[in-house]
């Protein structure tokens, strides 16, 4: 039985979790806005996290409650990641649903995967080879075979791309977390969440929009701190470990489980196309699960920060009393070391090739 590594377990959930919000805030939207519904769920991710943060810190206590934040030579990549994914992105993905169908969108929505990658690859210069550019096209293929409407009028109107340019921004979002990653996943999701709620918020209430009923509004703050804190938290630790385009073609995985799960909830039919692009996604997944990139590589020095175990790439010492309890997170250095073993492009694995 194949058994998933961490990293891609982790992006499997986050696509699991976001999939599932999108028929659940179809039922949300018969009584909220969707500017405000983007605000609450947003608020859910950042004040959920949050929670979630202090909550780890009072049980931690004096052996490990220090909030890790980032060092003043990543906040630029932070800021530049929230400002793309967290401010921009919603805003322009909501210029342009004012003026398109929600089958368009949807399609034109697969476009972050798509960017992501790209970027990735030839702008970050992230490793790839033939199998997972090919991984990469049949879960992007499925994705469009899920949400193609042949009814829809098609066409690069302004609507089309307002979202064209929010799936950019998120492409953006993606690669910038990715220089992050190493830090807390939780506190960068948290950071994000506050932020897009913050703007969300403000427009819509600046549109007219009113608090919902207490149950509504209970459930945005509940769907936003599982589908969108939790999934982010999640993608990040994905980042991480598996490098942007291999996380980014899990997370396309979404609008399957979310198709999926529609079925379940509210009692769509299961249809040929949901068959279609299931079986191309699944070829997509395996040929991913299926990759092994093994080569003599060479490690150069490093100096970071990041949650770890004492595996083969972690032989140090410690500064500090240290109790034995793994995982652990410290201040760390990594000597020169030349090796051969399979490997993804993580935050250990960004060399040439």
């Amino acid at each position: 039985m194949m058994r998933l590594r961490p990293g891609i377990a982790s992006a499997l959930i986050a696509a699991l979790l976001f999939g599932a919000s999108t028929p659940l805030a179809k039922l949300l939207l018969r009584d909220i806005s969707p500017l405000l519904l983007a605000g609450l769920l947003y608020a859910g991710s950042g004040l959920g996290l949050l929670l979630v943060l202090l909550v780890r810190g009072w049980r931690r206590g004096r052996s490990g409650s220090r909030l890790h934040l980032p060092n003043p030579a990543d906040l630029g990549w932070w800021a530049g990641a929230i400002l793309a994914g967290g401010v921009l992105g919603p805003v322009l993905l909501l210029l342009g649903l004012r003026q398109l169908g929600a089958a368009q969108a949807s399609l034109l929505l697969n476009l972050e995967g798509v960017l992501t990658a790209l970027l990735a690859w030839f702008a970050f210069r992230e490793n790839f080879d033939r199998r997972i550019a090919l991984g990469m096209a049949a879960i992007v293929l499925g994705g469009i075979v899920l949400s193609w409407d042949p009814a829809s009028t098609a066409g690069w109107s302004s609507g089309a791309l307002l979202v064209a340019a929010a799936c950019a921004c998120w492409a953006i979002d993606n690669n910038l977390t990715r220089k992050i990653a190493t830090h807390d996943a939780l506190m960068i999701a948290c950071a994000k969440g506050l932020v897009a709620a913050g703007v969300n918020l403000t427009l819509a209430f600046a549109s007219g929009a009113h608090w919902p009923a207490a149950p509504g509004l209970a459930g945005a703050l509940i769907l936003g701190f599982l589908g969108y804190g939790v999934s982010l938290a999640l993608f990040v630790v994905g980042l991480r470990q598996l490098g942007t385009a291999r996380t980014a073609a899990y997370f396309s995985l979404a609008p399957f489980f979310g198709a999926a799960i529609a079925i379940l909830v509210r009692g769509e039919p299961l249809s040929t196309t949901l068959i279609v692009a299931g079986a191309l996604m699944a070829a997509g997944v395996w040929l991913h699960l299926t990759e092994r990139h093994l080569h003599e590589h060479a490690h150069e020095p490093l100096d970071h920060e990041h949650s770890h175990r004492h595996d083969e790439h972690h032989q140090h010492e410690h500064a500090f009393n240290w109790d034995g309890r793994e995982p652990h997170t410290h201040r760390h250095s990594h000597g020169p070391l030349v090796h051969s073993h399979a490997h993804f492009p993580d935050i250990h694995h960004r060399h040439e090739h």
